[in-house]
């Protein structure tokens, strides 16, 4: 059933219904607005099973769609083929089974690879070669707006609809079907995929064309770092004026500075454990592409270069797998 909540976020044009399936046209451009009729029992595909990539899947299978999937290690997808997912040789192969696809893969190249065979290349021989005229491309990895926007001038070419949905909410979201969803594209596509998006998700939120997602999350996840960065330092101070870290943990949670993200990570930092939920190598990126995107719309964020300048140095002496909390061990150096 689908969320009255959402609908509030999207504008739906009265159009006809379409059926997807073999030989589907749509017209000239991916985004012109059909309805579609997508629910159990749609096949959908999914190519990347991560962290979060896993336990989207594990929600769609339960919801009854059809799931094929395929991930670079194929040994991640051992749960999902136990609870019923097809495992596919190639991301091809889950393009061409697909109604709807989805990727959610770790990184700019890691995308480009799997859907034109090859970071850059010019040539389609990954999965926007397979996906069939009609269907609808959902991309929830966090990359730069303007490669949404490549992908988006792909996808019309082929009259494929394509939205741009990065997430927030962690793994624990994931788990329980409740992520957020930041979409950027055709408002009539985003309530065609509602009922996809409600097996994963509790909200999405319908933002603007194509990469308006991208920028959007690239600016949430910034402020996410900010925020962590911020108690680390202010931990780091305390602590070394003689006092227990968790005194200022206390006051921070009945003030006006509590933060869901720092209820979920103070934890970590007076601990010193940093299981990665939000790995710290995903952070760095986003925040990388944040600065990137802020350089050509010609915007100064001097807090986010401090910052990304102090995460850069974290990353760089870490030797395992680290949560993005890990920031605090720039003060912890000293410690094991």
């Amino acid at each position: 059933m689908l969320r009255r909540a959402q609908e509030a976020f999207v504008t739906p044009d009265d159009h006809s219904k379409t059926t997807i399936g073999p030989g589907v046209k749509i017209g000239a451009g991916a985004n012109v607005s059909r309805t579609r009729n997508i629910g159990p029992g749609s096949n959908v595909g999914l190519l990347g099973l991560g962290l979060m990539g896993r336990p989207m899947g594990l929600n769609l299978l339960k919801a009854g769609y059809s799931l094929t999937v395929w991930n670079r290690t194929a040994s991640r997808a051992e749960s999902l083929v136990a609870a019923g997912a097809k495992l596919a040789h190639s991301p091809q192969e889950v393009a061409g089974a697909s109604d709807v696809l989805i990727t959610i893969v770790s990184d700019p190249p890691a995308l480009e690879g799997v859907l034109w065979g090859g970071s850059g290349s010019s040539q389609v021989s990954g999965a926007l070669s397979t996906l069939r005229p009609g269907s609808i491309y959902i991309d929830s990895s966090t990359v730069s707006p303007a490669l949404a926007r490549k992908i988006a001038a792909a996808c019309t070419e082929r009259q494929i609809a394509f939205l741009d949905a990065p997430v927030t909410g962690g793994t624990w979201g994931a788990e329980k079907g409740e992520l957020v969803f930041m979409v950027g594209g055709d408002a009539q596509v985003l309530k065609d995929a509602e009922p996809v998006f409600s097996v994963m998700g509790k909200r999405w939120f319908h933002l603007g064309p194509n990469g308006a997602g991208q920028t959007i999350k690239l600016a949430m996840n910034l402020i996410l770092a900010l925020q962590v960065d911020a108690l680390a330092e202010a931990l780091a101070l305390v602590t070394a004026a003689g006092l227990q870290g968790e005194k200022l943990v206390e006051v921070l949670q009945s003030s006006m500075a509590r933060a869901a993200v720092l209820d979920v990570k103070a934890p970590l930092l007076l601990k010193g454990e940093y299981p990665p939920s939000f790995p710290l190598r995903l952070m760095h990126k986003d925040m990388g592409l944040a600065l990137d995107l802020a350089k050509e719309a010609g915007v100064t964020l001097p807090a986010a270069a401090a910052a990304f300048s102090t995460y850069s140095a974290v990353k760089a002496a870490a030797k395992e797998d680290l949560d993005y909390a890990a920031v605090m061990k720039f003060w912890r150096r000293g410690a094991s």
